[in-house]
């Protein structure tokens, strides 16, 4: 199950929630067995420029190779940069999970 965090300069009037969500739908689209995709914002008080990283973390598979992960990276910019305001800057970075990586869903 994917993870993205997004760390942002606070002086960036964003909906955090409606970009999380847009990044689990879009995780979606390029995998559909990708699960929920747990979410977190962590807006920064003190800063130098305005910016944005959103690190997405997601499971190792076969299928989540190069291509897939650059077409992941391509709609991932395009759809959180639209929720910038301007100048702003943007990283997006998707990372994989290790072998010794653990998750469960406790009830």
């Amino acid at each position: 199950m994917p993870h993205c965090e997004l760390s942002y300069s606070s002086d960036l009037d964003i909906d955090a929630q409606a970009i999380l969500a847009e990044v689990e739908a879009c995780i979606l689209r390029h995998d559909g067995d990708a699960g929920d995709t747990k979410g977190r914002a962590y807006p920064a008080p003190v800063f130098h420029h305005s910016n944005m990283k959103a690190s997405v973390a997601l499971l190792s598979k076969p299928h989540r190779g190069a291509a897939f992960t650059a077409a992941l990276q391509k709609d991932l910019v395009t759809l959180i940069a639209a929720h910038l305001p301007r100048p702003c800057w943007l990283s997006v970075d998707i990372t994989y999970s290790t072998s010794t990586y653990h998750t469960e869903f406790l009830e």
